[in-house]
């Protein structure tokens, strides 16, 4: 990092690094496995046998309070036309909420896709109990809800809820949306090119902001929209299973921007480093970097692989086992190094 500064200082306007985009899954950790659904349905509500249509009851009550709410509210639901991503469907009504300074949810598509429930099944050989059932979680095919929301600390996000047991919900947000409402109220004048900032009145304050980001914030905000816009659970079930909601990460970019004063030098630093980065990063050291041995039972991609975007840019994308790392031009006047792990 001193060797670069050394050698373009003097053609940067400054650095920052901060968290970019953040998925992260909620779920209920008591009503995450098979035992859990028999103890909720037999000894809690006295549901037995535990057939499809018991386990499918809460559906259609959730389905009815979404679209009520919606209904209440003059929320939008609707689906995008094949082949239009959801971000530009809904990308309009983000920016009238944006011009108007608004804040809430704006939006809500419907979506059938893979999901993760519990199914009801037969067991193969008679038992002593005619009543009994055997719960597996399995992949399926069932409706979820996609909230779209300006929250007014961290900004715009998505929160996708399952409509099935076990009710998994995902969030994407980004950590540049929490940047600029905080550089707001402090009134530190930004400009703002897609996802990166190319000019701030103030850079350190630009950087306290990015440091700020913290999961007890992101919690906090999470568990109001959750409680807000999530399958509801009565006081009785509350009392019998401790329902409090966890996170874990699935997915976190952290960049580092550097911000030039002109175009010119991102080109040229970007060829040479995708140069260097293909001769030079190969398997036993993209190993290294990603801290695994190399054994006969790897498996997953471990290589690096210069790629073309739809865009125009390129991106140097390094690959090992279910993990990636990539290098890319964020915008016109900044060159940021982003990392994503998943799993």
């Amino acid at each position: 990092m001193e060797t670069f500064h050394s050698l373009f200082g003097k053609q940067l306007a400054f650095v920052y690094h901060c968290f970019d985009r953040i998925v992260i899954q909620g779920y209920l950790p008591l009503l995450s496995r098979p035992a859990h659904i028999v103890h909720f349905f037999r000894d809690v509500h006295g549901i037995y046998p535990i057939t499809p249509q018991a386990l499918a009851k809460r559906t259609p009550e959730y389905r009815a309070c979404v679209e009520a709410y919606a209904r209440n509210h003059k929320i939008p639901m609707k689906s995008p036309e094949k082949g239009e991503s959801k971000e530009d469907f809904v990308r309009p009504h983000l920016q009238r909420m944006e011009r108007q300074n608004q804040h809430g949810l704006y939006f809500i598509i419907p979506s059938m896709e893979m999901g993760s429930t519990f199914c009801s099944l037969m067991p193969k050989y008679p038992t002593d109990d005619p009543n009994y059932r055997l719960i597996k979680r399995r992949p399926s095919r069932y409706l979820h809800y996609y909230f779209y929301i300006r929250d007014p600390v961290i900004g715009a996000l998505a929160m996708c809820v399952g409509t099935y047991l076990p009710f998994l919900t995902t969030y994407y947000l980004n950590g540049h949306n929490f940047i600029e409402i905080e550089l707001r109220g402090q009134g530190v004048q930004f400009r703002k090119d897609d996802n990166a900032f190319v000019w701030t009145s103030d850079p350190q304050a630009l950087q306290r902001a990015a440091d700020k980001l913290s999961p007890s914030i992101l919690e906090k905000r999470l568990h109001y929209w959750t409680w807000l816009l999530g399958p509801k659970f009565s006081e009785k079930d509350r009392q019998a299973v401790n329902l409090s909601r966890d996170y874990t990460i699935n997915q976190i970019e952290y960049c580092r921007n550097f911000i030039f004063k002109r175009n010119f030098p991102i080109h040229k630093i970007f060829e040479r480093s995708c140069e260097m980065g293909l001769f030079r990063l190969t398997a036993d050291k993209v190993a290294q970097v990603f801290g695994v041995r190399l054994t006969k039972r790897l498996r997953g991609k471990l290589h690096s692989v210069l790629e073309k975007l739809d865009h125009g840019h390129h991106v140097m994308r390094i690959y090992c086992k279910t993990s990636s790392a990539a290098c890319m031009r964020s915008s016109a006047r900044s060159c940021a190094l982003k990392s994503a792990s998943t799993g």
